[in-house]
């Protein structure tokens, strides 16, 4: 199983950055560019991506006491695909933003870990940015 590790420091306030990352049915509006619609359907989310494809992920976990949200993606072309993202503060002000995703079979690690680079960056943009136009 390919398991895939992504993490970046965001300038912005741990509580501010789970509370994005925790809107499960959002996802278009943390990772804009990569989703560009989404859509909640009882316990999962239907996502669309950029480049077309729809994905049905399942809520496995939020967990705010952690800050760790899990999802899982079944069936389709996955034998199993499940990711975690965590956000660990770093201060009052700062936060470390851990996403892992396992995937089987392992051919489908370059597709899921090049969006996870998109993923992290438009992440990174929108959070930081969002947050200065709070305070401005």
């Amino acid at each position: 199983m390919a398991s895939i590790h992504k993490e970046i420091m965001i300038e912005a306030p741990p509580d501010y950055v789970w509370a994005a990352v925790r809107d499960f049915g959002a996802v278009q509006n943390l990772v804009p560019g990569l989703v560009v619609d989404c859509r909640l359907d009882g316990d999962a989310r239907i996502a669309t991506f950029a480049d077309g494809r729809v994905a049905r992920e399942l809520l496995v976990d939020i967990n705010d006491e952690t800050r760790r949200l899990v999802y899982a993606e079944p069936g389709e072309r996955f034998i199993t695909r499940s990711a975690s993202v965590q956000v660990f503060a770093d201060g009052e002000t700062r936060c470390r933003l851990v996403w892992i995703n396992d995937v089987l079979p392992n051919k489908f690690a370059e597709l899921i870990g090049g969006n996870m680079d998109r993923g992290v960056g438009a992440m990174k943009q929108t959070l930081e940015r969002s947050l200065g136009d709070k305070s401005a």
